[in-house]
């Protein structure tokens, strides 16, 4: 995407706090970006990429909130954001229910709106950026029916219920397992985070349950469930496991033979970024943009580097 030269912009950036802090200079825009949950490491890294964009522009003021995992403190966050008249929305909405009214408010107020990886229930926004999560359900069936040669129980560890690559992940995977009649799935939720991972998957464990493969909603989840795995003596080498988003972790787990495929998932924290300075600049950005991931697996792993 082409960056804007018309607008000169200096970031100023805010801690987790919701104010909009005064500048010593007026900044000739204010962009916030209200996210869902900073001790994920992937939303961490999405707001990280976004502040690198407007670090090198000087009349922008770029503000962030922290949601800490709850729908009604995102909601509220944005709430604020339009009363206190920002000038663009970043958000990553934690929850389509949630979270779709009060991003229509949002930009029947004038606000360009710029979603990053989760939709919303309506057409009320401006862009919507966001990766081809069916499709990589789809693949991540086909590739582990294809390692339990059609036969076997297969783990989901899902994430975060309501979101929509939570939907489409779990859609795309189911659509391809119904057709193979040996194949037993099982799910339990872990909301993309590695703690919770590792709690569900000691818990499973200790009941007396098995799996044979492992597909698991992201890499971090995925990390924990190999510390619990080790635990159990069960060596993750010999299973077959998939996560998503291909960060560093995933990487080293796939070249150490501990870990058989991960689908990219960039943030698309820059690219919405970019949106927001071109709707900014009064120019034109396409209504939706969809970014196709690449599998990942020992043969092109140190080919690939890791989103993060």
């Amino acid at each position: 995407m082409k960056k804007i030269n018309k607008v000169l912009l200096a970031l100023v950036l805010s801690t987790a706090a919701m104010a909009i802090s005064a500048s010593e200079k007026a900044a000739t825009f204010v962009v916030a970006f209200a996210q869902d949950d900073l001790s994920n490491d992937w939303r961490l890294a999405q707001v990280k990429d976004a502040q690198g964009v407007f670090e090198a522009y000087p009349d922008v003021e770029f503000v962030y909130t922290d949601g800490q995992g709850q729908t009604a403190l995102q909601v509220a966050h944005i709430h604020q954001l339009i009363e206190q008249k920002i000038d663009a929305l970043i958000t990553s909405p934690r929850e389509i229910l949630g979270a779709s009214q009060v991003i229509r408010e949002a930009y029947e107020r004038g606000i360009p709106v710029i979603l990053l990886d989760r939709h919303v229930d309506h057409a009320a926004y401006s862009t919507f950026l966001h990766n081809d999560n069916y499709n990589i359900g789809l693949r991540a069936a086909q590739f582990l029916d294809s390692a339990l040669e059609g036969k076997g129980r297969i783990l989901m560890l899902e994430g975060l219920p309501g979101a929509t690559p939570t939907i489409l992940r779990r859609e795309g995977f189911i659509n391809f397992m119904e057709q193979r009649p040996g194949i037993e799935l099982v799910a339990r939720t872990g909301n993309y985070l590695r703690r919770d991972a590792i709690l569900i998957l000691e818990e499973f464990l200790s009941q007396g349950n098995h799996f044979d493969a492992i597909y698991s909603h992201s890499d971090s989840m995925l990390e924990g469930a190999r510390m619990v795995m080790k635990r159990y003596d069960i060596n993750p080498g010999d299973i077959p496991t998939v996560g998503i988003d291909y960060i560093q972790g995933a990487q080293d787990a796939l070249l150490a033979g501990q870990q058989s495929a991960s689908f990219t998932y960039p943030t698309l924290g820059e690219e919405g970024a970019e949106a927001a300075l071109t709707l900014l600049a009064g120019e034109i950005f396409p209504k939706t943009i969809m970014n196709e991931s690449i599998m990942v697996t020992v043969e092109n792993a140190t080919e690939i580097v890791p989103i993060f």
